[in-house]
């Protein structure tokens, strides 16, 4: 079992930038893949952002790609979400989920479905006002 707590969440201006963080439990979360995703307040969960066991690939929505940056320190077992030039489409509830690879190709991949994610933090608020 993976316990994942985020925190960092706030509430900022457009333009104004966040990091958000996702500490984990478990003394092999170097074996894991993780993710970003938010939800938003019509329901849908989107995925943000996400990183391989192996730090060498990472994947982000469209929606991301430029302002975000995900990153992740094994040794401090954190995941890190830096989000810059927030806009108020960016409001959500911000989580951070993992998964364990099932295989060797698994290593370096990255995931963007929901349903590949075994673990969930319980979530972090972001409210961006214009």
């Amino acid at each position: 079992q993976v316990h994942l707590v985020e925190s960092g969440g706030g509430s900022v201006h457009s333009g104004g930038s966040l990091r958000l963080s996702c500490a984990a439990s478990e003394p092999t979360f170097s074996s894991y893949a993780l993710g970003w995703f938010r939800q938003t307040r019509r329901g849908a969960r989107e995925f943000v952002a996400g990183i391989s066991t192996t730090t060498v690939n990472v994947a982000y929505a469209d929606s991301s790609k430029g302002r975000f940056t995900v990153s992740r320190d094994n040794a401090k077992r954190t995941l890190y979400l830096q989000m810059n030039n927030l806009t108020p489409e960016d409001t959500a509830v911000y989580f951070c989920a993992a998964w364990h690879p099932k295989s060797f190709d698994d290593l370096a991949r990255v995931s963007n479905q929901g349903d590949q994610y075994e673990y969930w933090g319980q979530g972090t608020q972001v409210t961006v006002s214009s």
